[in-house]
């Protein structure tokens, strides 16, 4: 059997190949695709060259083995058909709709430990948001918030919608979020909460401070969630959280330079940062929560949420290349981007 693989070739430079696809052995299966999603996060990253060739893809996926060194297949939201099995598999896997953590391609082989059957009460289309409420739950979990506390988002790109969206379901005095594109910022909107601003705007800060500083008792931010992918945005975040406050980062910023401004004001005020990473869980968390535990409560809040409605663009497999141009030179239009399989 031929199957078609996106190939990572160059920067700015992805390509369909075609190749010979294996047969399922023992305690696997054969899945057809149907859609995948595309990251406009870690995937346009890794579209321009942005991440260092020699970091892993990603050493707790069996499906993303090797670096970052060009060529190479990347992607991790497939949801597919099974349409065959191999020794020891029952049968009744025919034809079930599952998830896996699998590069863009028409079709793949993987164990039933690391597929994830298509859960009542989703479609095809929001199951493939698994990894990022995997992440948005990871993030939120990292910073811990508090009743009454108030809250800023930086980045209402897919993960930063997905955190804020579960940070509604917290009793929270303020929810205030910021983003570049009108778009993102009337979804953000749209999901009730208190405030969202343009970061570039020249209102943004006194914007701010009247919100946070509105109760009187107490100035500035408890926690900021910082999931922009803009290196920028932190500085900013430091600027306005408050004493003792937390700033998660859940952004990775690939090859993109840095810059703090960690002067008098974050030593008196005693800020933590916070690194908020999906591959591990934090040790304080760990003795009660596992992988398989995290991924069960993102599988749940997909089941609230249904977030297929950030669906932007759908392109055929065979378009790929101009779903990433999009992503990559046009972020403003674009919420979620997937990949259609025939």
């Amino acid at each position: 059997m031929k199957r078609q693989s996106l190939i990572f070739k160059a920067p700015l430079a992805v390509e369909i190949q075609e190749e010979d696809c294996p047969n399922p052995q023992s305690g696997e299966v054969l899945v057809k695709t149907l859609v995948s999603a595309i990251s406009a996060g870690t995937e346009v990253l890794a579209y321009t060259g942005q991440i260092p060739s020699w970091f892993s893809l990603d050493e707790t996926l069996p499906a993303l083995k090797g670096t970052f060194s060009f060529p190479f297949k990347y992607g991790y939201a497939c949801v597919g058909e099974v349409i065959a099995v191999g020794e020891g598999v029952e049968k009744t896997w025919l034809g079930r709709k599952v998830f896996a953590f699998n590069p863009h391609e028409s079709a793949f082989v993987a164990s039933l430990d690391s597929l994830i059957p298509l859960p009542e009460g989703l479609n095809e289309e929001d199951l493939l948001f698994l990894p990022n409420m995997e992440t948005a739950v990871n993030v939120v979990q990292d910073g811990r918030p508090i009743l009454g506390e108030q809250v800023v988002v930086f980045g209402l790109g897919i993960v930063g919608l997905l955190t804020t969206a579960l940070l509604t379901r917290f009793p929270l005095n303020h929810i205030v979020a910021l983003d570049r594109y009108p778009l993102r910022r009337k979804a953000g909107m749209e999901l009730g909460i208190t405030a969202v601003f343009d970061p570039l705007s020249e209102e943004v800060l006194r914007g701010l401070r009247s919100i946070l500083e509105s109760l009187g008792y107490h100035q500035g931010a408890d926690l900021v969630f910082e999931v922009s992918g803009a290196p920028g945005a932190l500085n900013q975040a430091i600027e306005i959280t408050g004493y003792t406050g937390r700033i998660v980062v859940g952004s990775w910023y690939g090859r993109k330079p840095v810059a703090l401004d960690l002067g008098g004001r974050f030593h008196r005020s005693r800020i933590q940062i916070i690194a908020s990473q999906v591959s591990t869980i934090a040790p304080e968390l760990s003795g009660r929560w596992t992988k398989a535990r995290r991924l069960q409560m993102a599988v749940e809040a997909l089941k609230w949420l249904r977030p297929s409605f950030w669906i932007t663009h759908r392109f055929s497999f065979e378009r790929a290349a101009e779903a990433y141009r999009l992503l990559n030179e046009y972020p403003e239009e674009a919420l979620q981007v997937i990949l259609t399989y025939s």
